[in-house]
């Protein structure tokens, strides 16, 4: 069993950074492929960002790529996505997963489907 919080939301105007943190309880967290998606008012949950390993592998959606990172801390057991050049359209409830399935070949990271436990949401809101 994997325990998530999020923190680190907040308002925030266009073009302006946040950092969110999702720490996890545990001591398994290095076994776990961590990712972050959204909801927006009225919208589906949409992935944002994923990683398997420390360094490496990581996945986005196409309109965060070079504006977003997500990175891991092992050791602090938390998941990070820092957020720069932040536009309106990035305002949503930010929810970090966990996914067993770090050493599967066939792990759909974008899809929420994949993710065995998740937080309970922090939300960003990006005025214009």
């Amino acid at each position: 069993q994997v325990q998530l919080v999020e923190s680190g939301g907040g308002l925030v105007q266009a073009g302006g950074s946040l950092r969110l943190s999702c720490a996890a309880s545990g001591r398994t967290f290095s076994s776990y492929a961590m990712g972050w998606f959204r909801q927006a008012p009225g919208k589906e949950r949409e992935f944002v960002a994923a990683i398997r390993w420390t360094g490496g592998n990581t996945y986005y959606l196409d309109s965060v790529k070079g504006r977003f990172t997500i990175s891991r801390d092992n050791a602090q057991n938390t998941v990070y996505l820092q957020m720069n050049s932040l536009k309106p359209e990035d305002t949503a409830v930010y929810y970090c997963a966990a996914s067993r399935k770090l050493y599967s070949i066939s792990w759909s990271p974008s899809a929420s489907s994949e993710y065995d436990y998740w937080g309970q949401g922090t939300q960003v809101t990006v005025s214009s």
